[in-house]
């Protein structure tokens, strides 16, 4: 399993009154993180963008443990879960600057044609990040490696 590894200096205009960071920056951060990782593996999302694919989120999954605060530097851990040549699944873990868990989140994504929204096949349309992917892809051996 590759984990990429991102850090964020949390701005203040990503705070809210409270002088936290406010829920939904934590999803750009997300983002943030699987771009890093598509980068990390060798890729360019952009690259794909322009050759007329797109990969919309399915679904989005947040959990929040502490807060991070202006002035804090976010780090985001993020890595393929799961991969079956059409659907990939993200997890992420966001730290604060003192290694505590801020939040663990996860989005599930397609590759689609960005004029049809049809679904695409990365092996056929792209075999090296399926190739990637396979590789980076978190394994059974991985849990044992965790506990």
């Amino acid at each position: 399993m590759i984990i990429s590894t991102r850090e964020i200096e949390v701005r203040y205009a990503e705070t809210d009154q409270m002088g936290v960071v406010y829920h939904a920056n934590y999803l750009v951060w997300m983002e943030l993180g699987r771009t890093q990782l598509i980068k990390d593996l060798g890729f360019n999302y952009a690259e794909m963008e322009k050759d007329g694919i797109i990969s919309p989120v399915l679904d989005i999954q947040a959990s929040y443990k502490k807060p991070l605060r202006y002035g804090d530097t976010a780090t985001i851990k993020t890595w393929v879960e799961e991969y079956d040549g059409i659907r990939s699944v993200y997890k992420y873990e966001i730290f604060n600057g003192n290694g505590e868990l801020a939040l663990t989140g996860s989005s599930k994504h397609v590759c689609v044609k960005k004029d049809s929204f049809r679904p695409i096949s990365l092996k056929r349309s792209f075999p090296d990040w399926h190739e990637a992917y396979l590789q980076a892809v978190k394994k059974p051996e991985d849990e044992k490696e965790q506990v």
